[in-house]
């Protein structure tokens, strides 16, 4: 099937053209947008005007003269000082949403990018030996969000889950363990019967005990980083421990990834650990280039724009001065292994907005080293995707009432058992079986954690409440699943009338406007994956629902007026369905048929 052109593409080269028949030597931007007072309206004309020393209506009218309409345009007029509105034929429109509907890849006629780069995307980066907590939720949703999206577009992804898997924690569980062998015997035998999460809060425990231990007792301290340097050198005993640690939590990051109906594959997660080899080379390239210099024993990069309180600069340290690295060597060897093994264009970080200067340093030094220049000599696109923090009710960090950091793995829960109460609630008038409310109850309790997280721009904080996000109303996950719902329910009361476009019929304004907006989808889209806000494509789906509804209230579907503006109104509908259903899937959100 091949892609669809957009009406708004379509009318942008029509008034193209005429621009530069009646200007040749003008930039031909109409600046058209979507418009209240017509479908579009074009604004470029008075800027064109301005620079010709022309009058702008008269220019307008010139150029109205040129439009080619055809069955297309149905009328443009000038209005104001110089605006173009154009309005669409109602056949234009259903014709173009036919050849949507026709697509039986799924796309809706949206085109694949000409020419697709890779792109690295790092996010979900928990760490081995600790529970995940509401902190790791962002950078999961989100990045799993923008790999969808990027993927639709034809764009060649490469996942990554930088794990915190190596470093002096690491040397003070395996130190601890080995001074108290029996501390998790108790729970061996039942290790086998839990679950991930069952498994990791019993390492989450011990690393809190061997933290305390480490951070009160000087003597433990050194031995813990004695054992540090035995992981390093490949010790047999140690590096076998540590990676019993590793596979234990890996057990329990898929059985969180899976609750958050997120599809995270092993081969994905390439930790901290997995740039080892690549440390010392990474310091020897940057001393060798000047780069990176040593000051007070350490290898260093400074920045004239990054000071510290007392005016002093503030370097990136790569190596520390008892010769060990620190996240940044760690964080720039990942960039040497994404563009020169991975063949990466793009290099994409999905992480906390606090860390923006310590990405600013990494980025600016792998620049520095020339790392970021590919074959075509096009530089190489660097961009952290900073994200805020969430908040509880009362604005401030999510805590529990003990002031700990919220479980991610509790907050899920309660999102889906409150989910599950509200389809249970509904769940007698629409039929469901038992079944079918559990499954449902996870889908929307995932899908409200997720919209809510989604529909908020990400460097913004947004307050996490699972009243408002289990709504029927507002702009939220369920809004949209119950819009979707309700459509098949019509669709399966219609009987034996099928979706069928009528372009020869008028259409109603609730109709021109459904159809209209759904024509932007594959703009929006584009605009989404170039920009890496997934909210515009929620923005764009909550619309698409809300225009649903203003449908629904004036124009009856199943007893319209004649058989066609019957099979019309269905394959308009349905359309919106797969609309949605298509967009709520890039954001991974599930859409129950029975709601």
């Amino acid at each position: 099937m091949a892609s669809v052109t957009s009406l708004t593409a379509s009318v942008h080269q029509r008034l193209a053209t005429a621009l530069s028949a009646t200007l040749p030597t003008a930039d031909a931007d109409p600046l058209l947008r979507r418009s209240d007072r017509a479908d579009y309206q074009a604004n470029g004309i008075l800027a064109l005007a301005k620079k010709a020393k022309a009058n702008p209506r008269e220019l307008a009218t010139q150029v109205v003269a040129q439009v080619e309409s055809g069955e297309l345009i149905k009328e443009i007029e000038v209005s104001g000082p110089g605006f173009l509105n154009i309005t669409l034929t109602d056949g234009a429109i259903t014709e173009n949403l036919a050849a949507r509907y026709a697509d039986d890849t799924g796309r809706l006629g949206v085109p694949t990018a000409e020419h697709p780069g890779t792109t690295v995307i790092d996010y979900a980066q928990p760490n081995v030996a600790k529970e995940m907590h509401v902190g790791h939720l962002r950078s999961a949703v989100i990045g799993d969000a923008v790999v969808q999206i990027l993927e639709f577009t034809g764009e060649n992804v490469v996942r990554r889950h930088h794990i915190g898997d190596w470093g002096t924690q690491f040397g003070m569980l395996i130190q601890y363990l080995d001074e108290h062998p029996h501390e998790l015997d108790h729970n061996e035998g039942e290790n086998l019967q839990k679950s991930g999460e069952q498994a990791m809060s019993n390492l989450d425990r011990l690393y809190k005990t061997a933290r305390k231990l480490f951070d009160s007792d000087e003597e433990f301290k050194t031995r813990a980083r004695r054992r540090v340097v035995d992981l390093q050198a490949g010790d047999p005993h140690t590096l076998a421990t540590w990676q019993k640690f590793v596979d234990e939590s890996k057990i329990y990051f898929f059985s969180v990834f899976e609750k958050l109906d997120m599809d995270i594959r092993d081969a994905d997660i390439v930790g901290e650990s997995g740039y080892n080899d690549m440390l010392a080379e990474t310091c020897r390239l940057l001393e060798e280039q000047g780069v990176a210099v040593r000051s007070e024993g350490a290898l260093c990069v400074f920045f004239d724009d990054v000071k510290g309180p007392d005016g002093n600069p503030v370097p990136l340290i790569v190596q520390k001065s008892d010769g060990g690295y620190g996240y940044a060597a760690t964080d720039l060897s990942a960039i040497r292994d994404r563009v020169f093994n991975l063949k990466a264009n793009s290099l994409l970080y999905v992480v906390d907005a606090r860390q923006s200067l310590h990405f600013k340093m990494v980025f600016e030094t792998a620049r520095r080293a020339g790392w970021l220049d590919d074959d075509v000599e096009a530089e190489i696109k660097l961009f952290q995707l900073a994200f805020g923090t969430v908040l509880g009710k009362d604005g401030k960090p999510f805590k529990t009432r003990e002031g700990e950091t919220v479980r991610l793995v509790d907050l899920l829960d309660e999102a889906i058992d409150r989910a599950t109460t509200v389809v249970r609630e509904k769940a007698e008038k629409v039929g469901l079986t038992e079944q079918e409310i559990v499954e449902n109850g996870r889908y929307v309790g995932i899908g409200a954690v997720k919209y809510a997280d989604l529909s908020t721009s990400a460097v913004r904080d947004y307050k996490f409440d699972l009243d408002q996000m289990v709504s029927l109303n507002g702009d939220t996950s369920v809004y949209l699943q119950y819009a979707y719902a309700r459509i098949q329910s019509i669709l399966r009361k219609a009987g034996e009338a099928r979706p069928t476009a009528h372009p020869e019929l008028e259409l109603a304004p609730a109709e021109r406007a459904l159809g209209l907006h759904l024509d932007q989808f594959g703009e929006t889209v584009a605009e989404v994956a170039e920009s890496y806000e997934p909210h515009k494509l929620a923005a764009y789906l909550f619309k698409l629902a809300t225009l649903l509804t203003t449908f629904y209230d004036q124009c009856l579907v199943l007893k319209a007026d004649t058989p066609a503006q019957r099979e019309n109104r269905l394959f308009l509908i349905d359309l919106t369905a797969r609309t949605l259903h298509r967009g709520m899937a890039l954001l991974g959100i599930r859409t129950p048929d029975k709601l």
